[in-house]
């Protein structure tokens, strides 16, 4: 059964970034787009590399989604589903995630 899971404070993600959280033993890539508490949860592990990168990705808005470009070969996965723009095939896994009470909480 999936549960919240709490990562972090919404403060200790900067604006336009990610960061990286071990959640049930999964790496889980959280992004913040913006200033606002709206957040975003997707595996860190890209899969054309193995590497655990996702998270120092670059986030960028394509026809009206938004996306997070591998700082490896710049492949680009969506944040609200994880799914891969160049190679469906090679999405990643998505997790529902929140901010309650200030708090960045991922559900795995």
């Amino acid at each position: 059964m999936s549960q919240w899971n709490t990562v972090c404070n919404i403060d200790d993600i900067i604006p336009a970034t990610g960061v990286c959280a071990l959640v049930k033993g999964q790496q889980v890539a959280i992004f913040r787009p913006r200033h606002d508490d709206q957040v975003y949860a997707i595996s860190n592990i890209d899969p054309f590399f193995e590497s655990s990168v996702l998270s120092r990705g670059l986030i960028a808005e394509h026809q009206g989604e938004l996306w997070v470009a591998s700082p490896l070969k710049k492949q680009r996965f969506r944040l609200r589903d994880g799914v891969c723009m160049e190679d469906e095939s090679r999405s990643v896994a998505h997790f529902d995630a929140r901010v309650k009470d200030g708090e960045v909480q991922i559900k795995a």
